[in-house]
């Protein structure tokens, strides 16, 4: 299944159903009088997070979705029908903006959460809605209200509690494959991960949510490479784990590269705690380990781990330090809050 993580569709809700112009015409009934019955109401786009996704490919193959109208009223005092709904499954995460203005209309966090998108149209009042003391029978009716039809994005940002930040094979997969039950993709090649993985790690009898995402490069804020449209997936991670190639030429130089693409792309994801660490040590000499790490210690500006997703070294200390930002934050509730709903 291929990931995608944002699809533009269009919505309509339903017309509301026409009322109906109807009299009694019955034998032995000398003043039968009107009987026109009301239209139904229209159907309603509505969007759910549902279990078991975690992409909107389906919104890849279709893009317009319209409910039903409503059925028109009819005699004998008979109302319409309602129209059906439509409900569009989302994964948690889903973020539903206004195409035109780009307005966040709805950010759906929790499993079972829904959102009315676009409201029914009314149904129309039939001729017997209109008796009156003046008007006994009356020969009007009202037509059903229109549906509402808007074009919206469709934007997946992935719930993890830390996320995997660096240059291109600077570790990160392996990392997450030695952590996790995950299986990325892993090799000796730039951009191995084309689109975010997600993986469960558990560490001194606590679980957290860690994400990995494709590698930066210098201008990635420009569109060089992958681009940073995948940085909207650990926008709401409460910490950052920073891989830094120890095997690279320069790991100050790559550790400013990234952090250079972060602050330019903003939405506050520079001011997240971060941990910074050394990976691929394994295939340093101590001489060449030293070096690497007080080159990143003076860029980074505090001392840095050192760690190895191969043996394994290092890497407790890594997930016990990730582990305990998570917990203070959930301890003080001071991880992203989800926005509101936008309200008419």
């Amino acid at each position: 299944m291929k990931f995608l993580d944002q699809a533009k569709i269009y919505i309509r809700s339903g017309d509301g159903g026409a009322g109906c112009v109807s009299f009694r015409r019955e034998k032995f009934i000398e003043f039968g009088g009107p009987d026109g019955g009301g239209g139904g109401k229209g159907g309603e786009v509505w969007v759910e997070c549902t279990e078991g996704l975690n992409t909107l490919i389906d919104y890849r193959y279709q893009q317009h979705f319209k409910a039903k109208e409503g059925m028109h009223g009819m005699g004998r005092n008979r109302a319409g029908g309602k129209g059906a709904d439509v409900v569009l499954k989302v994964p948690v995460g889903t973020e539903i903006l206004d195409a035109e203005t780009e307005e966040l209309i709805a950010d759906m966090t929790q499993l079972g959460q829904r959102f009315r998108l676009a409201r029914g149209g009314n149904g129309g009042f039939g001729n017997l809605h209109f008796v009156s003391s003046t008007n006994r029978s009356p020969d009007r009716a009202n037509p059903g209200q229109a549906g509402e039809e808007r074009w919206v994005i469709l934007r997946l940002k992935l719930i993890a509690d830390a996320g995997l930040i660096g240059l291109p094979n600077a570790g990160k997969s392996t990392f997450l494959a030695a952590t996790t039950a995950a299986k990325p993709k892993i090799a000796d090649y730039p951009f191995t991960t084309l689109h975010p993985g997600l993986g469960v790690v558990r560490a001194r009898a606590s679980e957290f949510v860690l994400a990995d995402i494709p590698g930066l490069i210098e201008g990635a804020h420009e569109g060089h490479g992958l681009g940073d449209r995948f940085l909207g997936h650990v926008e709401r991670c409460s910490v950052l784990l920073h891989l830094v190639d120890g095997t690279g030429e320069h790991a100050g130089k790559d550790y400013r590269i990234v952090r250079h693409e972060i602050e330019a792309y903003g939405e506050g994801l520079a001011e997240k705690p971060e941990i910074v660490a050394l990976s691929k040590i394994d295939a340093l000499d101590p001489e060449t380990r030293k070096k690497q790490l007080d080159r990143l210690k003076r860029a980074c500006g505090h001392k840095p781990l050192a760690l190895s997703a191969v043996s394994g070294e290092g890497v407790p200390e890594a997930l016990n330090a990730l582990l305990a930002i998570i917990e203070a934050q959930r301890k003080t509730g001071t991880g992203e809050a989800p926005a509101k709903p936008w309200q008419p």
